[in-house]
């Protein structure tokens, strides 16, 4: 693999910057190189974030903001009316939405290229009791992307949460599984 660059866009106190660390330790665990870092303007709870990911086999010698990601992660939905998510976006990359919206409306949305929906939200509240979607998210994303395996994840996820990793896992492999792809 080459290095594979991401993008999330959430809200401050969603997760957003918690989700690209973790996946970072993830993949640097399962032998990967990896990097994880945040661009917000003021720092307060629900103004716009951005997180940046990279995943390689080799050593990642930039250390700039990505601006042409292989992959772009909606955390918050509601971004979606506000920004222009899709800038810099080539056209094989990938767009992975956290909606309640069918996969046909946001493949509408977005038609040129590859996406994944799921229903994060509603699995954070069934599984974790509360509404954050970011360990949910995770667990797409490693479908979506295969760049980091499961197994990983969850090791961080244990190591994060201590006694409330179990729900969080659960909500990382439901994600996975109710991902639908296209």
């Amino acid at each position: 693999m080459s290095v594979l660059e991401s993008r999330w866009h959430g809200r401050g106190g969603m997760g957003t910057v918690t989700s690209t660390e973790l996946l970072a330790r993830a993949a640097i665990n399962q032998g990967k190189y990896s990097q994880s870092f945040p661009s917000f303007g003021p720092e307060r709870r629900g103004a716009p974030v951005q997180a940046f990911l990279r995943i390689s086999d080799q050593p990642i010698r930039i250390r700039t903001n990505v601006y042409e990601p292989d992959v772009v992660v909606i955390v918050d939905p509601l971004l979606m009316k506000t920004q222009n998510l899709t800038v810099g976006l080539k056209p094989d990359s990938k767009i992975l939405v956290n909606t309640s919206k069918s996969f046909e409306e946001m493949k509408e949305k977005y038609p040129n290229w590859q996406i994944g929906v799921v229903n994060a939200k509603k699995i954070a509240l069934e599984t974790i009791k509360v509404p954050i979607t970011n360990t949910a998210l995770m667990g797409a994303f490693a479908k979506l992307t295969g760049a980091v395996d499961m197994y990983f994840i969850e090791e961080q996820l244990k190591e994060r949460f201590g006694a409330r990793a179990s729900a969080n896992i659960e909500a990382a492999r439901r994600a996975a599984e109710e991902l639908i792809i296209g």
